[in-house]
């Protein structure tokens, strides 16, 4: 198993962007292309890309963001799109994309990671915390969880 930067492995961009855009078919492809295209040179830690590999294929991704267009700007970071390959569910290789984010986070001097979800049960397993409901700008909430990073990691 591998998490690959994109930052770190610029190389990976265009394999990023198409593998993101396949995963999550409801945002809107320029969404992607245009974030991971401008993190590997940006000036700020922030945004982060990774994809997990596994035996030379790629299985899961996730992001660790700004703001998740939720209606907490004063919350951040976040760790966005986390998935997995349905074939490679009940493995717990989430939790290696989530510790890279944690991980990551911490290092760049954040006290808390955020992530907005409706699932309800999954990130408790991880160590998140429901903090309240968000808002998002198509008028639908989400809630919202926190993990410290001073213990984690």
């Amino acid at each position: 198993m591998r998490i690959i930067s994109i930052r770190e492995n610029p190389d990976y961009k265009d394999v990023a962007i198409a593998y993101f855009q396949q995963c999550w078919k409801s945002v809107w492809p320029i969404i992607y292309k245009d974030s991971i295209t401008h993190c590997i040179d940006a000036s700020n830690d922030l945004p982060q890309w990774y994809l997990l590999e596994k035996e030379d294929s790629i299985i899961g991704c996730a992001g660790l963001i700004t703001n998740d267009f939720i209606s907490r700007g004063d919350l951040y970071p976040w760790v966005c799109a986390l998935f997995i390959d349905e074939k490679q569910r009940g493995n717990a290789y989430a939790t290696l994309l989530l510790d890279k984010a944690r991980s990551d986070s911490k290092k760049f001097g954040y006290d808390f990671l955020y992530l907005c979800t409706d699932h309800i049960g999954y990130y408790e397993k991880y160590g998140f915390e429901y903090i309240g409901q968000g808002y998002h700008p198509w008028e639908e909430e989400s809630r919202i969880y926190q993990i410290g990073l001073a213990l984690s990691c």
